[in-house]
């Protein structure tokens, strides 16, 4: 099954980037990336590669190297549907606001609309890919419409997670540690297209590091893989808890279990809490998976993960009031970092925001600077809580683009992203510019406790006892 043409419903994180790298690797394949979203399509399409929707190092050179050769970008979707023998569908799949399963669910409206969408345009064979995260079954669900309104046209489901990593996409892109995918492995026309996939993805990635299954196994890999992941931020995170109250220091205790070959170093580093699309939305529907089958324990130990997650952000905004005499109002407190991580200007679920929010709610005047994020984001993630008007928060939450300004005259600091450039900062020259005594809260766990006492910070690391 030759494929000359691919269309990716949706620009954004999973489909911007994969289908960047696709193209690249595939010189002889058209890769178009379609979104109704003019505004994001524009930034794809920008000569200035600064203003490209999505921040990832080295994606803007491939970007460079490929859009308008075999890369397009374009708002034409029903277009793009009907020349593509592949369809990636990579479109976002939020957790439920309403109805059943408020707050746990997958809310697939967006997914099914796609799979109306491709129904109606598709007058030949497409091969059809689940590229965002789905709870199990959700491919028979597509398979159920497409076969049901399309016009006699034959479709194949794969499922084809992605287990990239923001801030690192393209090298895990490119490198990646295996590629899955599933598919109807139980006839011929099922199995030509699961090889189709592979051999495109074998155009750089070895062909062992190309595992198939059946489609419900592919789905529920990927929650599987993130929930894993979550748990480990978790468990590390009960453990500097504990680590503060007694004394030990968690990244002495995080390398030492990590040097153990059966745990393994990774998603060991303490923090403020996880943030990102992924590891909340997909936890809190793997517990509405468990819950909707009878699964109440399998449910609770889950969600346990994120109860937990959300304890390390409160507890985090909660030392910054405690340690201020019991009262930040009225009081400057900076934010470094708004981004869920560094190397990336995602913002979603990011720990700063509920850092933010609750420190709003102590009447504190936030300053905040992140490399990355547009104010216009900031106030966007803020204002989508509904804790008080966009007028409130405009007027105790400030965004500088200077750190330095940002950090004047504050009362504290809070390190809430592990930006790179945080720890090369003259922090002497900040603590001369700060309020005294000069609180430091490093979330993060970047800096020197040693250097910043010597400097004469107050300083205080997530998981290391006083």
């Amino acid at each position: 099954m030759q494929i000359k043409s691919i269309c990716c419903i949706g620009a954004g994180y999973v489909g911007g980037p994969t289908m960047t790298v696709i193209a690249e690797q595939c010189p002889e394949i058209k890769v178009t990336v379609v979104d109704i979203n003019q505004s994001r399509i524009d930034d794809w399409n920008d000569d200035n590669l600064n203003n490209l929707p999505i921040f990832e190092p080295g994606l803007a050179e491939i970007v460079e190297k490929v859009r308008g050769k075999n890369l397009f970008f374009s708002t034409e979707v029903d277009k793009a549907i009907e020349e593509a023998d592949m369809i990636f569908i990579s479109v976002n799949t939020p957790t439920k606001t309403y109805g059943k399963g408020k707050g746990m669910a997958a809310d697939l409206k967006y997914i099914e609309l796609c799979a109306r969408q491709i129904a109606r345009v598709a007058k030949t064979e497409k091969i059809v890919i689940e590229k965002s995260t789905l709870p199990v079954r959700t491919a028979s669900a597509i398979k159920d419409i497409l076969d049901n309104t399309s016009n006699g046209v034959q479709f194949q489901i794969l499922s084809n997670p992605e287990f990239l990593a923001e801030g690192t996409a393209i090298e895990d892109l490119l490198n990646p540690d295996r590629v899955l995918i599933g598919g109807d492995m139980s006839n011929s026309e099922g199995k030509k297209a699961i090889q189709a996939l592979v051999e495109i993805y074998a155009n750089w990635v070895p062909k062992e590091k190309i595992l198939t299954t059946n489609v419900w196994s592919s789905e529920l890999s990927k929650l599987t893989a993130n929930a894993f992941l979550a748990q480990r931020v978790s468990s590390i995170n009960a453990m500097s808890e504990i680590c503060e109250k007694t004394g030990a220091d968690v990244q002495e205790v995080s390398k030492a279990i990590g040097m153990d070959s059966r745990i393994g170093s990774k998603f060991l580093n303490a923090s403020v809490g996880f943030g990102g699309s992924c590891f909340q939305k997909d936890i809190l529907n793997l517990v509405y998976i468990a819950k909707s089958y009878g699964l109440n324990e399998v449910a609770d130990y889950w969600e346990q993960v994120i109860i937990m997650n959300d304890h390390q952000k409160n507890r985090f905004s909660d030392n910054i009031v405690r340690t201020l005499y019991n009262t930040v109002s009225g009081k400057k407190i900076a934010f470094l970092g708004w981004a869920f991580k560094k190397n990336t200007n995602d913002t979603r679920e990011s720990p700063a925001i509920k850092v933010a929010d609750n420190l709003l709610n102590e009447q504190a005047n936030v300053v905040v600077f992140d490399p990355k994020v547009k104010e216009k984001q900031i106030y966007q993630d803020l204002d989508s809580l509904g804790t008080r008007s966009p007028e409130e928060n405009k007027e105790h939450l400030t965004v500088l683009n200077d750190p330095y300004r940002t950090m004047e005259n504050a009362h504290g600091i809070a390190i809430l992203t592990e930006w790179n450039e945080f720890k090369d900062y003259d922090w002497k020259r900040i603590h001369e510019k700060m309020k005294k005594p000069a609180f430091l809260f490093d979330g993060r766990g970047i800096l020197d406790r040693t250097k910043m006492e010597e400097m004469g910070f107050a300083y205080y690391k997530i998981g290391s006892g006083n």
